[in-house]
């Protein structure tokens, strides 16, 4: 079965970095466009970045764009969100996605607080 498992979340004060992985098994990984959404206390999930399958194509939220970056390694079956510059409005939970058949599969989320 499709699964995605989100890692590298913590505690990072303003300024920060932190680098997102998801882990995906399930199916052909490389066949597949990847996106990382977030969820704030409160507010609704929203995307941050998608990849296409062959890693040619990106998009970013404006809010994220020059200071974030998605990437992915298709031999590792992975999905990677490099995070720079972190503000403590990018406090969110982190969730990895993908859409197979019209379906969307979600990992568990990945906890990212940004305070001093």
């Amino acid at each position: 079965q499709v699964q995605l498992v989100e890692s590298g979340g913590g505690l990072v004060q303003p300024g920060g970095s932190l680098r997102l992985s998801c882990a995906a098994s399930g199916f052909t990984f490389s066949s597949y466009a990847m996106r990382w959404y977030r969820q704030a206390p409160g507010k609704g999930r929203e995307l941050v970045a998608l990849i296409t399958f062959t890693g040619e194509i990106v998009n970013y939220l404006d809010s994220v764009k020059g200071r974030f970056t998605i990437s992915r390694d298709n031999t590792k079956n992975t999905v990677y969100l490099q995070m720079n510059s972190l503000k403590p409005e990018d406090t969110a939970v982190y969730y990895c996605n993908t859409l197979i058949a019209g379906a969307p599969y979600w990992g568990q989320g990945t906890q990212v607080t940004v305070s001093s």
